[in-house]
């Protein structure tokens, strides 16, 4: 997935800028928040990092109600790596070649149009309900286990359109098997650049972009924060890892500390009363 590939990507660069050799270990289950709940644990020694998402910062605990950490503080945030984009699409079979053509069939039929997500709960999911409610139209969510089958199944006709991570759809948009319609970041995708956004597209302002970062356990010593995040932005403004991560349909998106800890705070209430007023439930698996 999108964090292991962030997560080698800059660990292969970043044990020879540091002298030693960074380890990815994957900690898989509960969303994310087995490992997060690891690191927040973890001792203050700058040894353990965490790759942290915006799905265990700030949509966990509002879908859950109660987790085991404190995703505001129990960790020194580092920067951010990676923009994840959701986006769009259509089967070819559907009406819709642009974004407005799309919600103007939506409003002719409510709660008769379906889409595919990779999850309940999960990014995409999200970033489609405040879409839905931003442009006041009612689609029925076909929830699956994952960006892949739900793709396989929009491709198929099985459902009318999708909205997942980008880069599960990037190939198959590619080939025309799929239609992008827009992406849901603030600026277009490197892997996509000919799709608007939807601000683009008659919504301005509209915005929903997940991240991936790096926080160590909170009180971990400043200089040993701040060595990390210089080192890593050096590693992700480097053209290879950039091009790496488009390829895949990322964008590296380094931040300092401060931002990124201000972002974490934002998302973590932006991303909570949507989860609320939209009551989505999650059961951590």
């Amino acid at each position: 997935g999108a964090n292991d590939l962030v997560a080698r990507a800059v660990a292969a660069r970043l044990g020879p800028r540091l002298g030693q050799q960074v380890v990815v270990e994957n900690r898989a289950g509960a969303g994310g928040n087995i490992a997060t709940e690891q690191v927040a644990r973890a001792a203050s020694d700058g040894y353990t990092l965490l790759l942290a998402s915006v799905a265990s910062f700030a949509m966990s605990p509002a879908m859950l109600g109660k987790v085991p950490f404190d995703p505001i503080n129990d960790f020194a945030p580092v920067t951010q790596t990676a923009l994840v984009t959701s986006l769009l699409s259509a089967h070819p079979s559907l009406p819709a070649s642009s974004l407005k053509q799309f919600v103007a069939l939506a409003k002719k039929a409510p709660g008769k149009m379906n889409y595919a997500t990779p999850g309940a709960g999960s990014i995409a999911h999200l970033s489609a309900e405040l879409f839905w409610n931003t442009a006041a139209i009612k689609l029925v969510h076909v929830p699956y286990k994952g960006g892949g089958p739900a793709v396989v199944d929009a491709m198929a006709g099985h459902v009318e359109s999708i909205f997942s991570l980008i880069s599960t759809q990037t190939p198959h948009v590619r080939s025309g098997k799929l239609h992008a319609l827009a992406v849901s970041s603030a600026k277009r995708s490197a892997a996509l650049p000919q799709v608007p956004t939807i601000g683009e597209s008659g919504y301005p302002g509209f915005e929903a972009s997940g991240w991936l970062g790096l926080a160590f356990p909170a009180r971990t010593p400043k200089a040993i924060v701040d060595r990390i995040h210089n080192e890593t932005v050096a590693v992700l403004n480097l053209r290879e890892v950039q091009t790496q991560l488009e390829d895949l349909g990322l964008d590296a998106e380094p931040s300092d500390p401060e931002l990124f800890r201000t972002k974490i705070k934002s998302d973590f209430a932006r991303w909570g009363k949507l989860i609320r007023d939209a009551g989505i439930k999650g059961d951590g698996n």
